[in-house]
Formats: structure tokens, sequence, C-alpha cells
């Protein structure tokens, strides 16, 4: 009898370790799972969020010339009311390489509508004049299908040219890519097509080494690419530098 009541005693102690151990497993277990499940939810709150996605948008350009820069600008700058009630916002004024008194003026037009009609208001003519406008406007509107909202550069290079088909011009640009035109000082800033004709592409870019990028854009190997890709005549080459407030 003794002996049965040894035994019973020693299984009921061996059972209650055994019970505490599994006691203290689930618990370390439970720890580990919200361990992780707050490390989990930690690492969703810190991912960085995601890029903006890029939406097309019109642009409106104005280039004409102007007889004395600093008379024209603080003008220009009043105008801003009546540009904003046309849906028209200033993305940048730039004056031509050698020539400063050449001025390109880049607008976004919510409505190319209404940028239009804001463009053939006598209003507008009679503001220039008194302004000191000495060449007639030349006018464009471009849909602007890629951007680079990260440029910072004081000089850029806007290149415009004809295409016979823009899809086949878009790849053998893409094929050249972005890298080869960075070795050469240029970044790509603006891709955009007319809007009255989408064979019509301009491009921007802008220019980190001036030596080089002078040298690429008069390089024959860039005119082949050209001629190649579908170019039609020879394009247009502009430099600018952004113009003073």
């Amino acid at each position: 009898m003794k002996q049965l009541l040894k035994t019973l005693l020693v299984f009921g102690v061996s059972t209650a370790m055994i019970a505490c151990n599994n006691a203290t497993d689930k618990k370390a277990d439970s720890a580990a799972t919200t361990d992780t499940t707050t490390a989990s939810k930690d690492t969703t709150a810190l991912a960085p969020p995601p890029a903006p996605v890029f939406k097309p948008f019109d642009v409106m350009e104005i280039s004409h010339t102007v007889k004395d820069y600093d008379k024209w600008r603080p003008a220009f700058n009043t105008d801003s009311v009546a540009r904003r009630a046309s849906g028209l916002e200033d993305i940048v004024v730039g004056r031509e390489e050698g020539h400063p008194n050449n001025i390109m003026i880049a607008l976004m037009a919510s409505d190319v509508s209404k940028a239009k009609a804001f463009a053939a208001d006598p209003r507008l003519k009679d503001v220039m004049q008194k302004n000191g406008v000495v060449s007639k406007p030349v006018i464009n509107y471009w849909h602007v299908i890629r951007y680079n909202p990260d440029s910072k550069e004081k000089q850029w290079v806007e290149v415009t040219h004809k295409v016979k088909d823009f899809d086949k011009w878009l790849k053998v640009f893409d094929e050249e890519g972005t890298a080869t035109r960075a070795s050469f000082g240029l970044i790509d800033v603006v891709m955009a097509r007319g809007i009255a004709d989408s064979n019509l592409v301009q491009l921007v870019f802008d220019i980190k080494d001036m030596a080089k990028s002078k040298a690429r854009m008069n390089d024959p190997a860039l005119k082949k690419i050209m001629m190649d890709a579908g170019v039609i005549g020879a394009p247009k080459m502009v430099t600018f530098k952004t113009a003073d407030q």
C-alpha cells in the first residue's frame, strides 16, 4: 500500500511538472507569435508610400522677342491673374542662350480651348505691345507624355522635330536610353507630342555638361540615329537658361 501511494505521488508530481512545462511553452509560443505579428505590423507601417502616378498634361508654349527683359518681366508677372483665370499656370520662363531677349514661356493648360481663347484675345496682343514685345509671338500646344519632376538644372535644350511614325521613332529613342544621353550631359526632362500634329515631337533635356551636350547634338552619329528613326528634316535645337524672376 505504501509502495502504491509512493508511486501515485511520483506520478502526480510528474504530471504537474509536464503540465507546467506545457503551459510555459504555450506562453512562449504565444509571445513569439505576438512579436512576429508586431514586427510585421511595424514593417508595414515603415514601408515607403508608393510613388505618385504620372498623369499626362497639356502645355501652351509662347515664344517671342522683347525689347528689354527687365522691363517686360514685371508686366508679365502682373498678368498672371489673367493667365490663371484662363486655366494657365506658369511652369518656366527661359531666355535663349546668346539671345537673352528671345523669351520662351511654358504654361500648364488645364483646358486647351480656354488657352487658345486667351491667346486669341486682342487684350493679350495689346498687353504684349505695351510691354515691349517686338516680334510676332509663336504659340504651340503640346501634350506632355513623359516628365521628370526632379529636373534641377538652370540650362536646358529643346529639340523639336517631326517624325514619320511616332511608335517607330519612340522605339529607337528608348533603345538609345537615358543612360547614354546622360553620358553626354543630357538628362531627360520632357517628351511631348503636338496637339495639332501628334507626329510633331518636342524633347527637353537638362544640360549638366554644356561642352559634351553641344558635341553630341552636332555628332553625325546622332543625326544618323534620327534619320534611321524616321525624323523628317533637320530638328530645331534651342538652348535656354532659366530666367530670373
